[in-house]
């Protein structure tokens, strides 16, 4: 694996209070601080650049807290659209493509832009690590970690509910390095959260973090740096379907450093994220004017998220109140939130296919349907530039032109079994 020499220089911020203090090696929060808050990385370099002239997904490594640079990545791809540009009556619709695409130079083979999130996680990661990472997902996070993770050689356990195996694909049967395990049938992506803090109580593991991972959220960053250096400045409207928001708040974080940076602008993006409904627990709470999600039955929530067309999209416990979270992005910067039924997020993939030319993600038409939403109702302005970010396609065409295998669990753990019993059968796969 090629090596830096010498991490990225940057400092982490505590949101809550406005400490600034050194990275003391994987942390994921303030060891000082007592209550919950996300940290920031405050980057030495505050110009956007590439000085070692990167074609790949570290081109961007001046504003990624990486210490090294893995195999296989592929960045964000930012194109000017034409046709659905024209079907919806805009002047300056931007897309920002991640996924399988390669006419226009988008290679990312597991067709989602939770690569960005893993070369940037795994890129942190010390090269004499030894511990077992764990990942929770509903899916397309997991495909994407267990890629760069076997391609790279990082042990890795994926936590996943049953019922999203399908989202296990891959060309090629991932290395030994990678497990799976699953929550039983009728679980959701919380009840995979929740099992994998249960498996890491065993010092064999370390949680990889979700939100609170500075590279995490830095790299999922990086699809608004493709975005700007393509159209030159700063989007007027961010439009992104959101589960935790993790992306959300990650472009809202990527906005106020370009405006840092001087040279796109000193505009904030009106982000508006979208859920699928029926699971709407962000956009209820923002409705309400309410930093709190407001109460809900963990049934009911759990019946919900199985309900959407988006399974990705289904995170009972996202970062919107805590500070820097999602809540906070979207106030900064007068954002606002839509819902958009399944219905409506099946036309807009459908128009998008037909289009542009390329499937896409069901999540990525969440955000097209409440684009249409919004221009109907003549809260976006159509003048205005607008950054869509399609967070995953050509997984279609990525699955007919490759020969494809579905990895399996090793097993499936209840989490009502008490936390020693989880964490030691878990340990039993990487004897």
């Amino acid at each position: 694996m090629p090596l830096r020499e010498t991490m990225t220089d940057y400092k982490l911020l505590n949101i809550a209070t406005g400490k600034i203090f050194e990275e003391r090696g994987w942390t994921l929060s303030d060891p000082d601080y007592g209550k919950p808050s996300l940290i920031r990385t405050i980057y030495e370099e505050k110009r956007l650049c590439n000085p070692l002239k990167r074609t790949d997904f570290y081109k961007y490594s001046c504003w990624l807290p990486v210490r090294r640079f893995l195999e296989g990545s592929s960045p964000t791809v930012t194109y000017r659209s034409k046709k659905l540009s024209a079907l919806l009556g805009t002047e300056n619709l931007y897309i920002s493509f991640s996924g399988y695409w390669p006419e226009i130079g988008a290679n990312m083979t597991t067709c989602t832009f939770k690569e960005t999130e893993a070369y940037s996680v795994c890129g942190r990661l010390d090269i004499d690590n030894k511990k077992v990472m764990v990942v929770a997902s509903a899916g397309n996070t997991a495909r994407s970690f267990a890629k760069v993770c076997s391609d790279n050689k990082i042990p890795l356990l994926i936590v996943i509910p049953r019922g999203n195996l399908d989202a296990m694909w891959f060309p090629t049967p991932p290395d030994e390095c990678v497990k799976l395990v699953c929550t039983p049938e009728g679980s959701d992506y919380y009840d995979a959260i929740d099992l994998a803090a249960k498996i890491c109580s065993s010092p064999l593991f370390f949680e990889e973090g979700g939100a609170k991972n500075v590279a995490r959220r830095d790299g999922m960053g990086t699809t608004l740096l493709s975005a700007v250096s393509e159209i030159g400045e700063i989007p007027h409207y961010y439009f992104q379907a959101i589960g935790s928001g993790t992306g959300t708040i990650a472009a809202w974080e990527a906005n106020l450093r370009l405006i840092e940076d001087g040279r796109f602008g000193t505009r904030k993006m009106k982000l508006i994220p979208s859920q699928n409904i029926p699971f709407t627990p962000m956009y209820d709470a923002w409705k309400a004017d309410s930093r709190e999600l407001l109460p809900f039955n963990p049934e009911d929530a759990r019946e919900k998220a199985l309900e959407i067309i988006s399974k990705v999209l289904s995170n009972r416990k996202p970062p919107y109140s805590v500070p820097g979270g999602l809540f906070d992005a979207l106030k900064d910067s007068g954002g606002d939130m839509e819902i958009v039924t399944n219905e409506e997020c099946s036309r807009a993939c459908t128009m998008f296919e037909e289009s542009e030319g390329i499937d896409i993600h069901p999540a990525a038409g969440v955000a097209l349907a409440s684009l249409i939403n919004c221009l109907k109702s003549g809260k976006v302005e159509r003048e205005k530039i607008i950054m869509l970010n399609i967070t995953g396609g050509g997984e279609k065409r990525f699955i007919k032109e490759n020969k494809i295998v579905m990895l399996q669990p090793r097993l499936i753990i209840d989490n009502n079994l008490d936390k020693s019993t989880i964490s030691r059968t878990a340990e039993l796969l990487f004897d």
